[in-house]
């Protein structure tokens, strides 16, 4: 395991965003859990969304007084491969869990297990599928309260990896869904909190940009600044539907001739399955020099990603099947409205009419697009609704409160 370095972050400068009561609360939690101990374990430390939220919530925690570490755990291309087997299957992507599989995972949770000997803390918060079976395979203290963070949907699993997993599980103190509609009806888990993810609002991704400086930026990348651009910023996945994405972008495009789409994501560590979607993408794209694909290996960094929402006349997030999607978050923080997948917590951040529109297939997607596009004044009109639902309910602020709020009761 790694002991994870983070940046320096100070809350006071995050007091603007929420309101007295919850400054409150904070500062009472802060005092009752201040001498406890904390460890955050996941997968890795670059890459998709829990990585990012995890550079946010530590630095912040941290200078609000609280002993917390975060460690990524051990793995080698062949644990990935399996674990991202794992990720699909527990969204309900079919296929056989192989004996071969379930050595890999256990192999790789063993050799983790032994850098925890030695490890004192009262919360041990463990993060998606990769590291589940830790809390079976090392020697529990008297004083630990192990907690299992699933930030996908598991509703419908695959039986054969549900049914797997389940019982490492099943031995956890608390399990944190982001919403109800996720957890797998007859489980039979006693203790469940939901917590939905969060932006930080003062992040290169999403503090403030002026839009001439985000023009500038974009245009760098091959964007003509005079023409409408639509943006989607996700990995490159099946789940996330870039293919899908370009199909509706074509729809508009034949009414709407001048409209570009660049489509933005990270490569991540842990995810082999990406670089063949990335493939898959580019292949669809073809020749149309109008959709602008890029990755972290051309030079995108939060800063980037924050010109291009920014830039953007529409952001979407046509996602299939979806955890959360921070990037509804981040472009309804922006004032941008947002298309999204009519699944998940995209349903939990978008008011369809409202900040934004839900839509179930390519060819509304295309429709709203089109209505977007052709009425400005719409767009206008979702700025401050989508702005202030995000600021009230998925601010890193609020993700604190939830955590700080799970400790106190299970202490």
């Amino acid at each position: 395991m790694q002991l994870v370095t983070v940046g320096k972050k100070t809350f006071r400068d995050y007091l603007r965003f929420i309101d007295k009561e919850i400054e409150k609360e904070l500062t009472f939690l802060i005092q009752k859990i201040k001498n406890k101990k904390i460890a955050m374990v996941n997968a890795t430390s670059f890459g998709g969304g829990v990585a990012e939220k995890l550079h946010s919530i530590i630095p912040l925690m941290k200078d609000l007084g609280l002993n917390v570490d975060w460690w990524t755990i051990y793995g080698h291309e062949e644990f990935y491969k399996v674990t991202k087997k794992f990720h699909n299957s527990l969204q309900g992507q079919e296929g056989d869990l192989t004996y071969n599989d379930k050595e890999i995972f256990l192999k790789y949770n063993k050799i983790n297990a032994a850098y925890m000997k030695e490890w004192n803390y009262d919360y041990i918060v463990i993060h998606d599928p990769q590291p589940a079976a830790l809390i079976d395979l090392t020697e529990r203290k008297e004083n630990e309260k192990w907690i299992w963070r699933c930030h996908i949907d598991t509703s419908t699993p695959n039986p054969e990896y549900w049914n797997f997993l389940y019982k490492y599980i099943l031995q956890y103190d608390a399990l944190i869904f982001t919403m109800r509609d996720y957890v797998k009806e007859d489980s039979n888990f006693k203790n469940i909190t939901f917590i939905t993810p969060s932006i930080d609002p003062l992040s290169p991704k999403n503090i403030p940009m002026e839009k001439e400086e985000a023009r500038a930026v974009t245009s760098a990348f091959g964007v003509d600044v005079n023409r409408p651009l639509i943006s989607q910023v996700s990995r490159f996945d099946p789940w996330k539907d870039p293919l899908g994405v370009i199909d509706a972008y074509k729809i508009v495009k034949k009414e709407f001739p001048s409209v570009q789409l660049a489509l933005i994501g990270s490569m991540a560590s842990d995810d082999p399955e990406g670089w063949d979607y990335l493939y898959r993408t580019l292949r669809r794209a073809g020749e149309d020099y109008d959709i602008i694909i890029i990755t972290n290996f051309n030079g995108i960094s939060n800063l980037e990603v924050n010109a291009f929402q920014t830039a953007s006349d529409i952001i979407l997030q046509k996602s299939i099947r979806e955890g959360f999607g921070l990037t509804v978050a981040e472009g309804l923080w922006k004032g941008i409205p947002v298309i999204g997948g009519n699944v998940g917590g995209i349903k939990l951040q978008i008011e369809d009419g409202i900040s934004g529109y839900l839509v179930d297939t390519v060819e509304e997607c295309a429709e709203k697009a089109l209505t977007l596009l052709r009425n400005p004044l719409i767009a206008h009109e979702m700025k401050e609704a989508g702005r202030e639902k995000v600021r009230k309910e998925f601010l890193v602020t609020k993700n604190i409160l939830d955590y700080l709020r799970l400790f106190q009761k299970l202490s």
